[in-house]
């Protein structure tokens, strides 16, 4: 009854016209329980939000929710070092809001806030979801995507609710990175883009604004300059060694380009760089690069994998 005023109002002038769609986000159903989806449940779950897990199998549900637990003891126990107590309250406060699925359209229709997905990075089969998820979502759930490289608007395609639809990147491992890039498409309202960033800013990250662009902020940038860096080997201008020196010592940056493509994973910059250069065929930072592909069909994927441009099976 409370939603059926705004469900008679146009799609655009649809955007949370009752008291229930101002409030703060309390209930999220993240879907996909990978490292990132886990990750995204653990920190709304530690910062009071009702979480439905949801992942295709028991099997797979029951790694996750060990994955979460572990992870939750040791941010316990760097958070009340001398406490064992406030820490054993705080791991069994946290698991205790999470509820693990395998159904995502029983756990959405049961009534959700926000929805994240966290799954596998493929336009079709997210789509897809959503698609079946927007046939039985409340009203006023707003529905975001954790996607790296793929277009919102286009996974937002899928569903009626555009105004509701928008982005929010996490960094791995979340618990532990600061950031989450909130991602509006033109349709996003002004609504559904100060929940989402609330909602970033409720599970303790700073969040950054972006527009619907290849890669957002951070990969958008970080792509191409590691892409370059392997075309710079590829040509013979420098050492793979020597770049990383050089942008560790003379840029100040952590890792070189290629201790990150390492750690990133070849196979993941190539289907990104793959993906862009589809969309974009006319923009030279996105071609993609010999020397990676090559890495990626002789399996060696980075550090996932014990070997990349480095060796880490020693």
């Amino acid at each position: 009854k409370m939603f059926s005023r705004a469900a008679a109002l146009p799609r655009g002038l649809r955007a949370f016209s009752t008291s229930r769609q101002q409030c703060a986000v309390q209930n999220v159903t993240v879907i996909g329980g990978g490292l990132m989806g886990s990750g995204i449940a653990q920190v709304a779950a530690a910062t009071s939000h009702q979480v439905k897990m949801v992942d295709i199998s028991e099997d797979l549900l029951q790694k996750t929710m060990n994955r979460i637990e572990k992870s939750v003891a040791r941010v316990a126990k760097k958070k009340f070092k001398d406490d064992k107590t406030a820490a054993d309250e705080f791991v069994a406060t946290t698991l205790g809001n999470i509820t693990p699925s395998t159904d995502a359209v029983a756990a959405v229709a049961d009534g959700t806030d926000l929805v994240v997905e966290a799954i596998k990075e493929d336009l079709a089969l997210k789509q897809k979801l959503f698609g079946e998820l927007d046939k039985v979502a409340a009203d006023h759930t707003i529905f975001a995507s954790n996607t790296s490289s793929l277009s919102i608007g286009k996974i937002a395609q899928a569903t009626d609710r555009l105004d509701r639809f928008g982005g929010l990147h996490f960094f791995n491992p979340v618990p532990v990175m600061k950031l989450v890039e909130v991602i509006r498409i033109d349709e996003t309202s002004d609504n559904t883009f100060t929940a989402l960033r609330d909602f970033g800013r409720a599970v303790g990250k700073h969040v950054v604004v972006c527009k619907d662009t290849p890669g957002f902020i951070v990969n958008r940038l970080l792509v191409p300059y590691m892409l370059e860096a392997a075309r710079m080997v590829e040509r013979g201008d420098a050492s793979i060694e020597d770049v990383d020196a050089a942008m560790k010592l003379g840029a100040g940056y952590p890792m070189g380009p290629f201790e990150l493509l390492d750690y990133v994973g070849l196979d993941t910059t190539s289907f990104i760089a793959d993906g862009w250069a589809q969309d974009y065929p006319e923009e030279p930072l996105f071609k993609p690069v010999e020397i990676i592909k090559e890495k990626v069909n002789e399996d060696k994927l980075g550090v996932k994998s014990g070997k990349g441009f480095y060796d880490y099976s020693k």
